[in-house]
């Protein structure tokens, strides 16, 4: 098992040796003077395969597919060809299976391809499963999501470190951290996530709420709800986790003979008072919590008439 964590450790390329292809003999052409003339042999490891013998990987991470992209690379390769190869495994009963570029495989379909240029590797199903996930999470055509739960996969089915997985994908390894923390958010916030009702930035964010659930998901919906942007998201975030209010009373230093007097206020009106002094001008808050609350003020302070407007 160490040998093979080690192996993982020099890249995808270097992963798993590409298969070796042993070509037939090349019989020799006669050049137009006689002498015998070397055709050089076909590209090392290439071939064409059929796309009625690939079978789709059952390991592959991306759960969407963008139809409108796959169509524009679908008239391209009509146009000029698949450019790159698509790598597969041999299965049983002469067929393949897809370990990298499943696009390319749709789009040819699309494009009403027969063949497709391949590189076919021996793998183990372990080995397959790795590969893929590294390729795409390499591509960057990953949702947020789609990310998250590879990286999880490669944590949970490989033992991976968060440093090796990103010196696997090129990422750095906060960038990593940031997306496997995306699996702790709601599922329906997840799920907003992936079809795009609000962005990673937002996600992120919304982090600051993991403790509340609830409020999590209700400011997701109202995140999307009003197209805030991230900066309004996270102000939004803090005023939840530190209400203005109580970020005020926290900082108010009263000085003690303004103290005294809300007390006097309160046991008379019998409601809460907050005094805002300024060098012998302010305002008096009065709190109230009821009609009848109100009431008594107003009998206190000796305005038995006035009523509510």
């Amino acid at each position: 098992m160490n040998e093979k964590r080690k192996a993982l450790g020099r890249g995808l390329d270097s992963l798993i040796p590409a298969a070796r292809t042993v070509s037939p003999p090349v019989p020799p052409a006669v050049g137009s003077i006689g002498a015998p003339v070397t055709i050089p042999p076909p590209a090392h490891g290439i071939r064409e395969l059929s796309l009625e013998v690939i079978d789709r990987n059952p390991y592959q991470t991306r759960g969407h597919v963008d139809e409108a992209a796959l169509e524009e690379l679908a008239a391209s390769i009509k146009a000029t060809g698949v450019i790159q190869p698509i790598v597969v495994r041999p299965t049983a009963d002469h067929r393949y299976q897809l370990i990298a570029g499943e696009r390319r495989w749709l789009a040819s379909q699309k494009a009403g391809k027969t063949t497709i240029p391949v590189v076919i590797k021996h793998v183990s199903n372990e080995q397959a499963m790795e590969m893929t996930i590294i390729e795409n999470l390499q591509r960057e055509d990953l949702n947020p999501m789609e990310q998250a739960r590879a990286f999880a996969r490669l944590s949970r089915d490989f033992g991976l470190t968060q440093e090796q997985m990103a010196e696997r994908t090129g990422k750095d390894r906060s960038s990593v951290a940031n997306f496997m923390r995306l699996l702790k958010l709601p599922e329906p916030v997840q799920h907003m996530v992936e079809q795009g009702n609000i962005s990673l930035g937002h996600a992120k964010a919304l982090m600051g709420l993991l403790d509340s659930p609830e409020a999590l998901a209700a400011l997701a919906q109202r995140v999307s709800a009003l197209a805030l942007n991230v900066r309004q998201t996270e102000q939004a975030v803090q005023n939840l986790v530190h209400p203005p209010e109580k970020v005020e009373k926290a900082a108010r230093v009263v000085d003690p003979n303004v103290r005294e007097a809300e007390r006097e206020l309160e046991r008379v009106l019998g409601c809460r008072i907050t005094i805002h002094d300024r060098k012998g001008k302010g305002t008096i808050l009065i709190e109230y919590s009821s009609i009848e609350d109100f009431d008594r003020v107003l009998d206190a302070l000796g305005n038995k008439r006035a009523t509510l407007q």
